[in-house]
């Protein structure tokens, strides 16, 4: 591992020293855990404050960042950088240089057809599997274990993790990652009941995955019925997501971990889901919305509005709802209360008014039927 002082990591970053420049880095951690080695950095005002504690050789701090109670601090040196975090991963980049590849070309270990084609500098490892009339990039990497059905079609600088599967016809454009156990394009979930039998629907479509999209480790997208099931470009999709068939994602999309959506669903841009959250079948996701953890949407979602819980409201009625929660106990308290107050009150109009009939007599003489007086006084 690569060792720096604090003042080439200054330089790197164009930042100002204050402290101990000549103090030697050689990793980076986080502020909890930082020790003389490291760099660590502080992008909040509740992070400054743990800075007392923090042993670091060197925190990175915003420009307008609360100094004022650094004579306490125990690190060597602290740097003022415009943004935290950016000069954290620029200086992460030169102690943890990306590893290089070790392999070149084509492994004769790879099974390849005759009629496929692959661009110069793409590197196929061995036991990748690409069949007829598929066509791949330059500079891709094709890991082991990746099946690459007919017919795909694969853009430049594309990462096929191990053990990727790609169905036949799939397309996928530039600069495009997708994580060990992927499966891209197979058949959608659909039946229809025939004869007391769930039949199969044939799916006749494909998958269209646009370029800059990252795809996670084991995470399924179903190919169309008809058509394609779209991966709008920019857009980040962790492990374990399921996108079902005919489903159209627009661009910048951020769907998390364990994310489902049913088929034929569609999405503005910059729509983002949280870990766990399902959307039912043809719902439309609007242009910025979020949609929090587990939440379960089953209609259309407005552009930039925050939906939560299952079913999905808006966040500002959830809000209410979460005030409304912890007098509910108070509440049916008081409403007890008042149901035995109305039975007592029932009791005594009861009481009273038998008391009342009980003073009715009939007067003395013929008289019209049902007709009754007051008992006179002896």
């Amino acid at each position: 591992m690569k060792t720096v002082t604090v003042g080439e990591l200054a330089s790197l970053v164009v930042g100002e020293v204050y402290g101990d420049s000549g103090a030697v880095i050689s990793d980076g951690q986080s502020i909890d855990r930082a020790e003389r080695q490291h760099v660590t950095f502080a992008q909040h005002a509740k992070t400054v404050r743990k800075l007392a504690d923090c042993n670091a050789g060197c925190i990175l701090l915003g420009r307008d960042a609360d100094t004022s109670n650094a004579a306490s601090w125990k690190a060597a040196a602290y740097v003022l950088v415009d943004e935290p975090m950016t000069a954290f991963l620029q200086i992460l980049a030169v102690l943890r240089p990306a590893r290089r590849r070790t392999a070149e070309g084509v492994s004769p270990q790879a099974e390849i057809s005759p009629t496929a084609s692959i661009g110069p500098e793409t590197v196929v490892h061995p036991r990748a599997t690409i069949c007829e009339d598929v066509q791949i990039g330059r500079n891709c990497e094709i890991f082991p274990g990746v099946h690459i059905g007919p017919g795909c079609r694969i853009g430049d600088d594309v990462i096929l993790r191990p053990n990727v599967v790609l169905y036949h016809d799939v397309l996928v454009g530039h600069r495009v990652t997708i994580d060990a156990g992927a499966v891209i394009g197979s058949v959608g979930y659909g039946f229809r009941l025939k004869s007391g039998r769930h039949e199969r629907i044939p799916h006749f479509g494909t998958v269209r995955i646009e370029d800059d999209v990252e795809i996670g480790a084991c995470a399924t997208i179903d190919r169309a019925m008809i058509g394609e099931t779209v991966i709008g470009a920019g857009s980040k999709i962790d492990n374990l997501v399921l996108i079902a068939h005919n489903c159209e994602l627009g661009k910048h999309n951020l769907m998390a971990g364990q994310v489902g959506l049913a088929g034929s669903v569609t999405t503005g841009n910059y729509v983002v889901c949280a870990g766990q959250a399902g959307i039912a079948d043809h719902a439309r996701l609007g242009t910025g919305s979020i949609i929090g953890s587990q939440a379960g949407v089953t209609k259309a979602v407005p552009p930039g509005e925050t939906y939560l819980g299952s079913p999905a409201i808006p966040v500002a009625d959830v809000r209410r709802f979460f005030s409304v929660r912890t007098k509910l106990p108070d509440a049916l308290r008081t409403i007890r209360t008042m149901a035995a107050e109305i039975e007592e009150l029932k009791r005594q109009v009861a009481t009273l008014a038998g008391a009342r009939s009980d003073r009715l007599q009939p007067v003395d003489g013929p008289a019209e039927a049902g007709h009754y007086e007051p008992e006179r006084a002896a």
